[in-house]
């Protein structure tokens, strides 16, 4: 079982994605936003994963994930996003972290972590 931290401004998407990671046995803690996922892991560092969308209000999952990642060293992170496919290339060459583009599976979101956090 594995600390999931999800930052997602749609709110349906977030509850989506934390029962999925639920049943699949993890512990999630959700945030509408960037900033408000900044705060979850300045008040908790044991998250073993970020799941970030890039868009969000206040602070884009890039900047979230390179600040977790300075607050909560060996933090595994992958992205979310619905942006086209040449603009999720382009930021998969510029930073090594997965990214999964929507609309997805909530199964294969699931086995992409897995993998992720097996890794």
């Amino acid at each position: 079982m594995a600390h999931i931290l999800v930052a997602e401004d749609d709110a349906s998407m977030r509850q989506f994605l934390s029962a999925a990671l639920a049943r699949a046995g993890h512990s999630v803690v959700v945030a509408e936003d960037g900033l408000a996922a900044l705060a979850a892991l300045e008040a908790d560092a044991r998250f073993d994963l970020l799941l970030a969308d890039i868009v969000m209000p206040g602070m884009d999952g890039i900047a979230l994930s390179q600040k977790a990642q300075a607050l909560v060293p060996g933090l595994k992170v992958m992205f979310i996003t619905g942006f086209s496919g040449m603009a999720v290339e382009a930021h998969a060459r510029a930073q090594p972290v997965p990214v999964v583009a929507k609309p997805f599976h909530l199964r294969d979101l699931v086995g992409h972590v897995e993998r992720l956090l097996a890794a």
